[in-house]
């Protein structure tokens, strides 16, 4: 399994590109860890594009994740799923996927995050840390004290914050415990994603520096 970075970049239904163009513009940037988002559209129209953008991320020699079906990521050759509360167990993804794949889940209450360690994941996407847009049916924001809450449970695999952050939130998420950010139209809806995702990979990198002991 791959070093799991501390940027992960999710495309968004929402953005005025297509997935592939906010793929093929993330790489460009820089992004070696790309979550492939697509909820609109049909799971043949899914996985053309997965399968599309596993090649992309080859060429460049990143990380593909999609996002909610194992089964699209056994079948476009990504290397990985994430998988939300309400989706297939992970004992059942992995199974499937094998032992080398990277399968992360998402928290939002301590007793889910340690059953996600319980469960084998390789790594928990924690939030909402704000309201966001880019999500329907929003669990409870958690805000400074409830990442925190979480985080204090010293949970043995990298915890990656998302939900509604800003570049200036950054340094405070990684001084409360978290390991990386995860972040969706902060970067892809914006006019110039290179520039965007520099500037959240600047505020991460130093974030992370300040705060190793």
């Amino acid at each position: 399994m791959p070093l799991i970075p501390r940027l992960h970049c999710l495309t968004w239904d929402g953005s005025p590109l297509t997935h592939l163009e906010q793929v093929k513009q993330l790489l460009d940037a820089g992004a070696n860890w790309i979550q492939l988002r697509q909820k609109n559209g049909s799971e043949q129209e899914k996985l053309s594009t997965a399968t599309a953008a596993v090649s992309l991320c080859q060429k460049y020699k990143a990380t593909l994740i999609i996002n909610d079906s194992h089964q699209i990521a056994l079948e476009s050759g990504a290397s990985g799923v994430h998988l939300g509360q309400k989706d297939c167990p992970i004992s059942e993804a992995r199974k499937l996927l094998g032992k080398s794949a990277i399968i992360g889940g998402t928290a939002n209450t301590g007793l889910q995050a340690l059953q996600l360690v319980t469960e084998g994941c390789d790594y928990i996407g924690l939030g909402p840390w704000k309201p966001t847009g880019t999500k329907e049916n929003l669990s409870e924001i958690l805000g400074e004290a409830g990442i925190k809450k979480v985080l204090d449970l010293h949970l043995k695999i990298p915890v990656i914050a998302i939900g509604g952050i800003t570049a200036s939130d950054v340094p405070k998420i990684l001084s409360l415990g978290a390991y990386g950010i995860a972040i969706s139209s902060g970067i892809v809806a914006t006019k110039d994603i290179k520039t965007a995702f520099r500037e959240y990979l600047e505020q991460t990198v130093l974030g992370s520096a300040k705060n190793i002991t």
